[in-house]
Formats: structure tokens, C-alpha cells, sequence
């Protein structure tokens, strides 16, 4: 079980990690992409990322 849970942290932290960079390129801030500029993205990013963080803290909360 100790490999499953690290898989879906990595997972979790890749989600978190990928959304923080559509939130990004959909303020403009980070060019380069057809997702440049375009606030859709933008929310989706938030929406991924805010996703990703919820599911890492259910993942990693200890058991009593």
C-alpha cells in the first residue's frame, strides 16, 4: 500500500504542479502556448489545481 499512496502523491503533485502552469499561461504571464492569454485555462488551472491539493491532504492525513 506504501507504493500506491506514493504514486498518488507524485500524481497529486504533478495535477497541482500542471494547473499552477495553466493558470499562468491563461493570465498571460507564462507565453508560448495556444493557452496564452485565454482566462478559460486559467480557471480550469485553479480548478486542477485546487483538485490536486484536496486529494493530497486526503491521501496524506494520518490515521487515528
Amino acid at each position: 500500500m506504501k507504493i500506491l499512496k506514493l504514486i498518488a502523491t507524485i500524481a497529486c503533485g504533478l495535477a497541482v504542479v500542471l494547473g499552477i502552469v495553466w493558470i499562468l499561461q491563461g493570465y498571460n504571464i507564462l507565453p508560448g502556448s495556444f493557452m496564452t492569454g485565454d482566462k478559460m485555462w486559467a480557471y480550469r488551472g485553479m480548478g486542477l489545481a485546487a483538485i490536486g491539493v484536496i486529494l493530497l491532504a486526503v491521501i496524506n492525513r494520518r490515521r487515528a
